[in-house]
C-alpha cells in the first residue's frame, strides 16, 4: 500500500528532526563511522515509525543498534519536545538497519569483477588471433 501525502510529511518531519537529535547525542559520528537516518516510514494512523538507519563504516551495526535502543527513552522524549505541537501523539519508534549502502557496494564489487573478467577474456581472444 502507497503511503499518503501526510504519512510522507511526517515521515520527512520525523526523520529531519531525528537526525537533529542524533546529532546532538552524538550519534551522527562514533568509532570512525558514520550514522545516518536514512528513511522513516509511517504507519497509516500516524502512531507507529519505521526509522531506517544507515551505518557507514561502523564495524558492530547489531551493537550499535542496541546502544541507540538503550537510549529510546532519552530519544522519543527530545523528539516528542520537538514535534508535540504538529503531533497529537509521538509515535512509537522501531529502529532498522538500512542495507542499501552495503547493497550498492556489493553490486559495485560485481560490476568491477564482471567488467576485469570481460577484459581478462577479450585479452586471451586478442592473444588467440595472434598466434592462428
Amino acid at each position: 500500500m502507497q503511503e499518503t501525502k501526510r504519512q510522507k510529511q511526517i515521515g520527512q518531519l520525523i526523520q529531519e528532526e531525528l537526525s537533529d537529535i542524533f546529532q546532538r547525542m552524538g550519534f551522527n559520528v562514533l568509532e570512525g563511522g558514520m550514522i545516518s537516518i536514512a528513511a522513516v516510514k509511517m504507519t497509516p494512523d500516524l502512531l507507529e515509525a519505521k526509522v531506517y538507519l544507515s551505518m557507514f563504516q561502523i564495524k558492530d551495526q547489531d551493537g550499535m543498534l542496541g546502544r541507540i535502543n538503550e537510549r529510546m527513552g532519552e530519544i522519543k522524549k527530545a523528539l516528542g519536545q520537538r514535534v508535540g505541537k504538529q503531533l497529537r501523539r509521538v509515535p512509537e519508534l522501531t529502529f532498522f538497519l538500512d542495507e542499501t549502502l552495503d547493497y550498492v557496494f556489493k553490486m559495485e564489487e560485481l560490476f568491477k569483477k564482471i567488467k576485469e573478467d570481460d577484459s581478462n577474456i577479450k585479452g586471451n581472444s586478442d592473444i588467440n588471433k595472434d598466434t592462428k
